[in-house]
């Protein structure tokens, strides 16, 4: 396998973002799964947790680490996360990191993930949809952080790959 080098001239923009997607997701995930870096909600939190807040524990001990067990938190105090939301920001950085070694690969990730995460950043934004119906949460930080990362995405997608013909399109064959 080919080392990446992201200052290799045979390295584009949307390789780049991709590689940058790909790192920044893979070390989120990972980073969800450390009991350290995760917190529950507090009691002045309570009111903005669109789950079950009651049976959130406040104080530690064996009731918090079953809570963290369940899967709900705040990744570094900021982000709401729960364990699906971890695999999936695993998922999405393996295929940022898989798409980064090849040109058309980059392509069709920064548009799946710009379209995805601009979505997600929006319904955030939608009381009804804000936990992805009850499976994950994307509301609080998790806008921003979502619409940030799709906006950069959508750039490399959308903006920068028309004007510049050196990189690689999907073939329309």
């Amino acid at each position: 396998m080919e080392y990446l080098d992201m200052n290799s001239p045979s390295m584009n923009g949307e390789q780049k973002c991709a590689l940058a997607l790909g790192i920044i997701f893979t070390l989120i995930g990972i980073a969800g799964f450390i009991p350290a870096l995760v917190n529950l909600p507090t009691e002045g939190m309570r009111s903005s947790v669109p789950l079950d807040a009651s049976s959130i524990p406040i104080s530690g001990g064996p009731d918090y680490m079953a809570a963290y067990l369940r899967g709900f938190g705040y990744l570094f105090g900021l982000f709401p996360t729960n364990l699906l939301h971890n695999m999936v920001h695993l998922a999405i950085g393996g295929f940022g990191l898989f798409s980064a070694t090849g040109k058309e690969g980059a392509f069709r990730y920064n548009r799946f993930f710009a379209i995805s995460y601009l979505l997600l950043a929006v319904m955030g934004l939608i009381p009804l949809s804000n936990t992805l119906f009850g499976i994950m949460p994307i509301f609080g930080n998790n806008v921003w952080f979502n619409a940030i990362t799709g906006a950069i995405a959508a750039y490399f997608a959308f903006v920068w790959h028309p004007s510049h013909p050196e990189s690689t399109a999907p073939s329309t064959q």
